[in-house]
């Protein structure tokens, strides 16, 4: 028995039980669980905690494991639109050369601990600024349900295109260059197929984690031999597979393995070093700037022909500073351009910007809604495609969400009533296969305040049915149809009974519990089909 090993597990344990008990306390005051893992972090340290190689192990594996999920759900098409690829060029421009030369400023009027810093050293902590947050971003939208809404998607592309930044800048800052095998990486291509076939014939079981499990780490493994940022091969894995059609179940299943390993990193942040009065004064200073990076977010996703709306629920997602910026600002203190402190307050920056994140995107919808018309003043005339009115075609029955539970509620109810009868679901590639299957299905997010203005069919609309897979959103929904002043019924779906009453209690008439009443309608079915038996005799 290696004792040494027992000794660090039992102390990664202790973590884990603060990180669960102020995990507990964030969730009870409505913010994400990851705020509270963040304060378990300086909680610990305060208290002459360090970080144990398990921890750090599993904020590896909890980083890798995120990007591969985020390549499972990577459109490329996205990364072509300028509303990504140009506004994150736009914006990172004009943050670095904006903080830059204001830190340089001050730094030059003499301001304590900046005093002494050249332009070089300003323009290496703008950068590091200048990023927002993969794994704030991706928890939240995963959260809330929004992976597969448009600002969900041009959240997710800008921060891929920061990544791809921060990747060219530690090649360069390291002073690493490829290996001249680098051009292997094209062998991937061509192994797809191979790949796809496999995915198809792991089934549903262990053997879908494991091959998960094999793809990221695996591509991670991969470009780490040629010199290359080992998790941008498990965003690349994640990427190849993506358009399986399975690649939505791989994603599910590595859920709740990639939730436990992120655990580590929120707690790693929290013990990277000891804060001092200095380093809280000055990283409580920095954290407002997280609002001036918010407001040119919107800015320009608005003149890039996005709705107020969008462009604020995305920005909303992005108003926070990034894990890549502490990876960058531990660049600079290894190659002596930066001092230690910065790396600790760039950590408590990165914290603080997190806590106001979360406030702001919990409270999102109501943000957009409550100054809806002070919004759209903000927006152009000349929108994209995906805000046109939508034809309805004078449907009674709404169907959202058009998952498993979703599509079976739509069938049956067009069996029911033919074409009075509509389907919404906020992914794309959904509505493509079920608009190519001839069914009736829109494109659009109930959830977006102005998604039921669009539509112009609440006066027609007798029933609607909630088939998604988040409380958080079906709650959303049924707000939005307050405002719309819909007057017809409201049925939804639900897991648990906490659920059930939560729905209940904000306006819906009929809650179905899935897991409750799923054996009820077995049952149904079999009579239904004639499979009935004797009674007992007496």
């Amino acid at each position: 028995m290696d004792f040494e090993w027992v000794a660090i597990a039992f102390g990664d344990v202790a973590w884990i039980t603060v990180a669960f008990a102020l995990g507990l306390l964030s969730r009870m005051a409505g913010l994400p669980t990851l705020v509270g893992y963040l304060a378990a972090g300086f909680v610990l340290n305060a208290f002459g905690f360090t970080s144990g190689e398990v921890l750090e192990k599993l904020s590896d594996l909890g980083i890798t494991l995120l990007l591969f999920t985020v390549g499972l759900k990577l459109n490329l098409r996205t990364l072509a639109k300028p509303q990504v690829w140009a506004v994150t060029g736009l914006h990172t421009a004009v943050v670095v050369l904006g903080f830059g030369f204001a830190f340089y400023g001050l730094a030059l009027a003499g301001v304590p601990f900046l005093s002494g810093m050249d332009l070089g050293t300003a323009f290496l902590v703008a950068f590091a600024l200048s990023f927002s947050s993969t794994v704030f971003v991706v928890k939240s939208l995963e959260e809330r349900g929004d992976m597969a809404s448009l600002h969900g998607r041009i959240a997710i592309g800008v921060l891929i295109m920061q990544d791809i930044a921060a990747v060219i800048f530690l090649a360069f800052s390291t002073g690493l260059t490829p290996s001249p095998w680098v051009l292997s990486v094209l062998l991937l291509i061509p192994l797809r197929p191979f790949l796809h076939l496999l995915l198809a014939r792991v089934g549903h079981g262990e053997l879908l984690v494991l091959f998960g499990f094999i793809l990221a780490l695996g591509g991670a493994e991969f470009f780490e031999s040629l010199e290359l940022k080992g998790d941008l091969g498990a965003l690349v894995l994640g990427v190849l597979v993506a358009s399986h059609p399975k690649a939505d179940e791989l994603a599910k299943t590595m859920l709740g393995f990639k939730d436990v390993f992120l655990l580590g990193f929120f707690l790693s942040i929290g013990l990277s070093g000891t804060p001092t009065v200095e380093t809280l004064v000055i990283a409580a200073a920095l954290t407002p700037l997280i609002f001036l990076k918010s407001a040119l977010f919107f800015v320009l996703m608005t003149r890039f022909k996005l709705r107020a709306r969008t462009s604020l629920l995305a920005s909303l997602n992005l108003t926070n500073f990034s894990e890549f910026g502490l990876i960058v600002a531990a660049v600079g203190v290894a190659n002596e351009w930066i001092s230690t402190d910065w790396l600790i307050i760039i950590a408590i920056a990165l914290s603080l910007s997190f806590m106001v994140a979360a406030a702001l995107n919990t409270n999102a919808h109501q943000l957009y809604a409550r100054r809806r018309a002070f919004w759209k003043q903000l927006q152009r005339d000349d929108l994209i495609t995906d805000d046109q009115s939508l034809d309805t075609r004078g449907a009674k029955v709404a169907v959202i969400g058009m998952g498993g539970i979703g599509t079976g509620a739509y069938e049956k109810m067009h069996e029911l009533y033919g074409d009075a009868v509509i389907g919404v679901d906020i992914d794309p590639n959904t509505v493509a296969n079920h608009r190519a299957a001839g069914q009736n299905v829109l494109h659009g997010d109930p959830s977006d305040a102005d998604f039921w203005d669009r539509m112009k069919a609440t006066s027609s609309l007798e029933l609607v049915m909630l088939a998604l897979p988040k409380l958080q959103t079906n709650l959303a929904v049924l707000e939005q149809l307050k405002f719309a002043n819909y007057a017809g019924r409201v049925a939804a779906t639900a897991k648990f009974q906490d659920e059930v009453e939560a729905l209940e209690a904000a306006g819906a008439d009929t809650v179905f519990n899935v897991y409750s009443e799923a054996g009820a309608g077995f049952a149904g079915h079999v009579e239904e089909q004639g499979h009935t038996v004797q009674p007992a005799q007496a």
